[in-house]
Order: C-alpha cells, then sequence, then structure tokens
C-alpha cells in the first residue's frame, strides 16, 4: 500500500511557521532595546544586523548607525566586552549571560541599564547568532541611591542625637551653675562678667546641640512666622562680613513679602553655613547671591515619587561663582563627615545639617553645580498667609528666682551631676526631693515615700512611670524634661497637669514651671 505524502505546513520564509515579517514585527514592539548580531566577537565588539526601535529610544542612536557597527561602541566600558568575550566560546541554547553596567548615550551622558544576551543556534546547534535585549535602570538606580543616602543619613543623625542628649547634660550643668553663681554674685559687677562670659560660650554649646538634635529629629524646632526678606535683610552686614577679602555679596529680595513658618535661628544658620561653602569656593572676583522670590508647584510637576508636593513655596537660592563641584561630589553632598576640604578646614557636618533643618522645617533642598562656573543651593520652604509674629527676646543669665515651695517632688534623672544639681536647687527652695536614676528606682522612692508626691520631674522613658504614679495619685503632675517628646497618659484629659521643658533649660524656668504645675 502506497504511503499518503503529508503536506508541509506553508512558510514565507523557511525558518519556522511564523513568517520572518512577523517575528521583526514582534522584535520591534518590545518595550526593551534589541538587537541581533552575529556570534562572532570583533575588536569592537558583535557586528549588529537589526535593532529595533526601543534600543534606538534608549541609546539616542539611528538604526542607520547601529547596523553594521560592533555593540562595543554602546557599552561605557571595556570589562563589557571582555565578559561577552569570556561568556562566548562556551554559550550553549538556553543558557544566557545575564549583567548590568552603563551604556553611553549619543548625546555623552551615561545610562545604567541591565542586559541579556541569549545564543540562537542552527538546525545542527552551531551558534549563529546572539540576541542582546537592554533596560534602561537609570531612573530604578537614582531611587535605590536615594534610598541608601537616606538610610546612612538616619544612621547618622541616631548618632548625632545620642552625642547632644549627653552634650545637653553638660550644657544644662554649666547654665544651673551660672545661675547658682549669677545668684551669689550679683552684686560683683566685675566676678558677673566672667559668669556671662561662661554663660554666653554655653549657649553657643546649646545652638550647636539644637542643631545636632535637629539633624537627628530628635528636637523640636522653635518655629513662627515670619517674613523671610527681613530676616535675610537684617543679616546681610553679617553675611557680608563673613565673606571678608573672598568676593562680594548680593541680596536679590523679592519685592512682596515672604511669609514662612519657620525657627529663625535655625534658618539663620543653614544660610551662614551656605554663605560660608560659598565663601570657601570662591575664586578671583568671587561673587556670592542671596535671593529670595515665590514658586508655585503645580500637581503635573510633581510626577515622580519624593518631588515636593503642589502649592506655593518661598524659595531662598545661594549662588556662588567658584570652583563648582563635580558629579561624584554632588552625590554625596548632604552626607554626614563629607567634605573635600583639607584636615582640620571642615568637619562635614555644616551641609548635613543644613538638610536636617530644612527637611525639619518642612521644606526641600537642592543643588546644582558645574565645575569652574559654580554652585546653587535652593532651598523651598512652604509658604503661608499670616502675618509675621514679634521677635523672641534675647536669653540673659540672671539670678535665681525665690519660689518657696514645700511640697513632695520626685525627680527622675539618669545623669548623676544633673540630678544632684536639680536636686540642690529644688531642696533649696524648700521642697521635700526624691531623687532617683532609674524608673524603678523612682517608683520605689514614690511607693515608700512619707508623703504623697506631688509633681514627678522626668527624663528618659517617663510616659510608663506617670501612668503607673498617677494610677495611684490622680493629681500627680508632670513636668517632662526629655529630650524626645512623648505621649503621656494624661495629657489629653488634664493637659495643664503636664509641662514640657527639653534641655538645657534654665534653673529659673525649672523653678518657675514647677510652681506653675503644683499651683494649678
Amino acid at each position: 500500500m502506497k504511503k499518503k505524502k503529508v503536506p508541509r505546513p506553508a512558510s514565507s520564509s523557511r525558518t519556522g511557521t511564523m513568517p520572518v515579517a512577523l517575528l521583526a514585527a514582534a522584535l520591534r514592539a518590545q518595550s526593551e532595546g534589541v538587537f541581533i548580531a552575529r556570534a562572532k566577537l570583533g575588536a569592537d565588539g558583535l557586528q549588529i544586523i537589526f535593532v529595533n526601535d526601543s534600543l534606538c529610544a534608549i541609546t539616542g542612536h539611528s538604526a542607520l548607525q547601529l547596523v553594521g557597527a560592533g555593540h562595543g561602541m554602546l557599552h561605557a566600558e571595556p570589562t563589557a566586552l571582555e565578559q561577552i568575550g569570556r561568556w562566548l566560546p562556551t554559550a550553549q541554547p538556553g543558557q544566557s549571560l545575564v549583567g548590568e553596567g552603563f551604556l553611553q548615550h549619543a548625546d555623552g551622558r551615561t545610562l545604567h541599564t541591565a542586559w541579556t544576551f541569549d545564543p540562537l543556534a542552527d538546525a545542527r546547534g552551531r551558534i549563529t547568532h546572539i540576541v542582546g535585549a537592554y533596560r534602561d535602570t537609570t531612573e530604578k538606580r537614582r531611587l535605590q541611591e536615594a534610598l541608601v543616602h537616606a538610610q546612612r543619613l538616619d544612621a547618622v543623625g541616631r548618632l548625632a542625637g545620642d552625642v547632644a542628649h549627653d552634650f545637653n547634660n553638660v550644657l544644662s550643668i554649666i547654665n544651673g551653675y551660672c545661675e547658682v553663681l549669677a545668684t551669689q554674685l550679683a552684686a560683683q559687677p566685675e566676678m558677673m562678667k566672667g559668669v556671662n562670659e561662661i554663660h554666653r560660650a554655653a549657649l553657643q554649646g546649646t545652638t550647636l546641640a539644637q542643631q545636632l538634635l535637629v539633624f537627628g529629629r530628635r528636637q523640636s524646632l522653635n518655629p513662627r512666622v515670619l517674613d523671610l526678606n527681613i530676616l535675610l535683610h537684617d543679616h546681610a552686614s553679617i553675611l557680608n562680613r563673613l565673606l571678608g577679602d573672598a568676593g562680594h555679596l548680593e541680596v536679590e529680595l523679592a519685592e512682596d513679602p515672604l511669609y514662612v513658618r519657620v525657627d529663625p535661628a535655625q534658618l539663620t544658620q543653614v544660610i551662614i553655613n551656605l554663605v560660608l561653602n560659598a565663601r570657601d569656593a570662591l575664586r578671583e572676583k568671587g561673587r556670592v547671591v542671596i535671593a529670595s522670590t515665590r514658586r508655585e508647584v503645580k500637581p503635573r510637576q510633581n510626577r515622580r515619587q519624593g518631588d515636593m508636593p503642589p502649592g506655593k513655596y518661598a524659595a531662598i537660592t545661594v549662588s556662588d561663582n567658584g570652583t563648582g563641584m563635580d558629579t561624584g561630589t554632588q552625590l554625596h553632598l548632604f552626607e554626614p563627615f563629607f567634605t573635600t576640604k583639607p584636615p582640620g578646614k571642615g568637619t562635614g557636618l555644616g551641609l548635613a545639617l543644613v538638610y536636617g533643618v530644612v527637611q525639619q522645617s518642612g521644606g526641600y533642598i537642592s543643588a546644582r553645580s558645574e565645575l569652574l562656573v559654580g554652585t546653587t543651593f535652593e532651598i523651598l520652604l512652604p509658604a503661608v498667609a499670616a502675618p509675621a509674629e514679634a521677635p523672641l527676646p534675647m536669653a540673659t543669665v540672671s539670678p535665681l528666682p525665690v519660689t518657696r515651695g514645700s511640697e513632695c517632688i520626685l525627680l527622675y534623672e539618669d545623669d548623676d551631676v544633673v540630678r544632684k544639681m536639680l536636686a540642690g536647687i529644688l531642696t533649696a527652695d524648700g521642697y521635700r526631693v526624691y531623687a532617683a536614676k532609674t524608673a524603678a528606682e523612682a517608683l520605689t522612692l514614690a511607693v515608700n515615700a512619707t508623703r504623697p508626691v506631688q509633681l514627678l520631674i522626668a527624663s528618659g522613658d517617663r510616659a510608663k512611670l506617670a501612668q503607673t504614679l498617677r494610677a495611684k495619685q490622680p493629681e500627680l503632675r508632670l513636668l517632662d524634661i526629655g529630650q524626645e517628646e512623648t505621649k503621656h497618659p494624661f495629657a489629653r484629659h488634664q493637659p495643664d497637669h503636664v509641662t514640657r521643658l527639653p534641655k538645657p533649660f534654665a534653673l529659673g524656668d525649672l523653678l518657675k514651671a514647677a510652681r506653675k504645675l503644683l499651683d494649678t
């Protein structure tokens, strides 16, 4: 019986069941950049015989430029060709080469991409062609670097907060005993001069400690509404003196008031730090320009995660015509302890503190720079409609007030010297004081006290202690001297029973706050 011949499927290409034109159309439709090249590695890479539109869009090269050229022209690093050279001799169907690195765009910039190379074999199993696919991961890499940067800032911020906590204890002791001396030496003007000098130095240390705490986000700012133009105008002469002979200062302020809610002392320090950085970068005929203006971010302008939200902002720019910075330096600009200055000329904390203050003020800071052209820092702060508030009075050292209490106070403070100082001042004013180093010790003292505790003065983990004590003593008051704000169990129901006085504080303020709480 004669065997019936089965017809072969129709094919326009003789290479399979799918027409070549349809395969090419499928490759062109891919969102990834794709090329097909001969499986022979030359000095300039694999010779390209086909590219899709996506690869042209990613690299900026046209199909005419790519077809016939070696794929090495796409890569910014020679190691990519070396990797292909090691893989190609042993490549087998189904065994892909996966990698990532930088491509050279036609306009000169570099792109970060992830790629995959797959071998194609003929009917006899010989590798004849290579299919390369590229995916642009530049934005993903930028977001990853931003995340690492934020994590690094957070880690050092916690360290800064811990250092500032101990520093504030020392400053509390210095400031406290300055007040004690002021009380004893009030009638001796010459002696008071020395006390005032010590006090002024301690206040400068207090400002630094507050900046460290702000950077670590463990210290609340003391914001108030002010006109940004007035603040910049009032400090122009000081900033000009900071420049000295290095250059001259120009101030260009908006015509209308720019109201923002910020801590004026911290914002002033931010401007000073930026001007000092500009001064150090100036060359001959140096110039620094401080400008203010209005800025509005519309809804369609904040497309990426991390962009500032839509709204109205007050903008401050500090620009210089100095040496500028390269791309590598700009990537690490706001990292703590990163500095390009020689040893002894900079700590690397200035811009990190600037970043922390701006962030905690609800603002945004960015920088753009070019070598031998200059640098511009821009700060955007949310604009407010409220009128400016009156400036706060300057703090000065003064003798301790006399409050003459007799109530029972429980003092919980882990620093031995601070605890001794506070207990001594309160006892001298007539109070019965139980002083404890730990929360457990404080609880024991309160239970065994011969009189009910009426006021708890506490730092550390005070919320749980306050809750336990108040269950036994409903009229208990709390004077919170901890560094970080915490939610207290009875603050919502009886807010007048709680007062917060973070370190470093004046002993006079402590005595007044204690007396006010007890009299409520």
